[in-house]
């Protein structure tokens, strides 16, 4: 099964990118699907400040025989970290920098 994972990253007040919104997204093929509260480990999250992310929700399509799993949202408001250093991490491991329009097509 396609799976794709999806994290929200906002920079938040007190950072140059203020009120900044991205979404990443990451394609993986997989032979089960993580159900909420299971933690997603990747070698794209930065381990001073995350060891994984949270499933919070999962979206199933059997016709196309795809999963949707949303992780916990990461706010960059107390972080010490850029939101553009943590994409390029991000990025450099095979995550996707998705549009709002590129979630709703597929």
């Amino acid at each position: 099964m396609k799976i794709n994972l999806v994290i929200f990253l906002t920079a938040t007040k007190g950072q140059k990118e203020s009120n900044r919104i991205e979404i990443v997204t990451k394609p993986v093929e997989s032979t089960f699907r993580p159900v909420k509260g299971d933690i997603i480990d990747d070698p794209g999250f930065d381990p001073r400040f995350h060891n994984g992310y949270e499933v919070v929700k999962v979206t199933v399509n059997y016709v196309t025989n795809e999963c949707y799993v949303s992780l916990h949202p990461l706010a960059l408001e107390i972080e010490e970290i850029s939101i553009d250093d943590y994409l390029k991490k991000l990025v450099a491991n095979k995550w996707h920098i998705s549009s709002k329009e590129e979630i709703i097509a597929e």
